[in-house]
């Protein structure tokens, strides 16, 4: 009996049904992998925020005044949070800085001194930004002949225009360290990425002192930078010198994540009766707790949804009314 094979178009139907079912068992395999890695990248990111949050309640937690002299809380934002801490036991205290990426702190010092009665001194920052201004102050303290109540004193000027004074009361002449200290917001003087700080002496301040007048101005501003929404950043300064100070230029910055989808603020702050604090100065010494807010998601376009993560901590080391 003479035996029939496969014809041509049989063999061809046959390989491309075949194509198919390989093609399909392929693409359902590689969808299968797609969404185990990526559930296996959430889980992943999700952890190490977990891990994060809990090392950062633990420093803070343990906040306590730097080395320098400075409290304990430096800066207490929606999304950025700034305060001292020994987090490495070595009886050294750091400054820390939790941080969305989008956020950029900086801060520069810069004293000027007058030997004329009645002089003034000026400095100048510039060149200080790399994106948009959000905030800006400066700290100003002096040295001199200001003992005389309501005549010895320093008009404090930004570019021309005068924001305050110093030392009108309880100063002392020539005490030799610094005196007087007023802080003053500036942001409407230094969006344009240039501001000139003047100390204008009163004619009563003599130069009965190695100089009439020194003036010291330290310049601190945050700005928004673009391409960095979603990363929440980690910035450690260790303190160096005698006497001790953190220099801004060496902080050093880690990513805990780069998945941060928070609409809400990362951080608020609640006094001793647990109220939370909406304005900003009362948020330096009247907090007692802290809320840790993050929603972290890898690609907020597909599932799983996102993940929010919440904690409480209270600021052990502050001190009670």
């Amino acid at each position: 009996m003479r035996r029939k094979g496969l014809t041509l178009i049989e063999t061809l139907v046959t390989v491309a049904v075949f194509t198919l079912i390989i093609g399909g068992l392929t693409g359902l395999i590689l969808m299968i992998y797609k969404t185990q890695r990526y559930t296996w990248d959430q889980a992943m990111a999700i952890n190490e925020v977990r891990k994060g949050i809990e090392t950062m309640i633990d420093e803070i937690r343990e906040a306590r005044e730097g080395n320098d002299g400075s409290y304990m809380i430096e800066k207490a934002d929606d999304k950025e949070f700034i305060f001292y801490s020994d987090i490495d036991n070595d009886g050294k205290t750091e400054r820390i800085r939790y941080f969305l990426g989008t956020i950029n702190s900086g801060s520069q010092t810069q004293e000027c001194q007058t030997s004329v009665t009645g002089g003034t001194c000026s400095v100048l920052f510039s060149n200080f930004l790399q994106g948009i201004l959000t905030s800006a102050s400066v700290k100003v303290s002096v040295d001199g002949d200001f003992s005389w109540n309501n005549r010895e004193y320093a008009e404090i000027k930004a570019d021309t225009v005068k924001i305050g004074e110093v030392c009108r009361t309880g100063c002392s002449d020539c005490p030799g360290t610094w005196q007087g200290t007023q802080t003053f917001d500036v942001a409407s003087y230094s969006a344009d990425n240039s501001v000139n700080f003047l100390a204008d002496a009163t004619s009563y301040v003599n130069p009965g002192c190695p100089h009439a007048m020194k003036a010291k101005f330290e310049f601190s501003f945050t700005e928004e930078l673009a391409g960095f929404a979603h990363q929440f950043k980690k910035g450690v300064i260790k303190p160096t010198g005698d006497p001790p100070t953190y220099p801004s230029d060496q902080e050093e910055i880690s990513i805990l994540t780069s998945y941060v989808r928070n609409v809400p603020p990362i951080f608020e702050y609640y006094d001793a009766n647990n109220v939370k604090i909406t304005d900003y100065p009362a948020r330096l010494v009247d907090t007692k707790m802290m809320k840790i807010f993050l929603v972290v998601n890898i690609d907020p376009n597909r599932p799983p949804s996102d993940y929010e993560l919440e904690s409480f901590v209270q600021l052990r080391n502050l001190k009670t009314e």
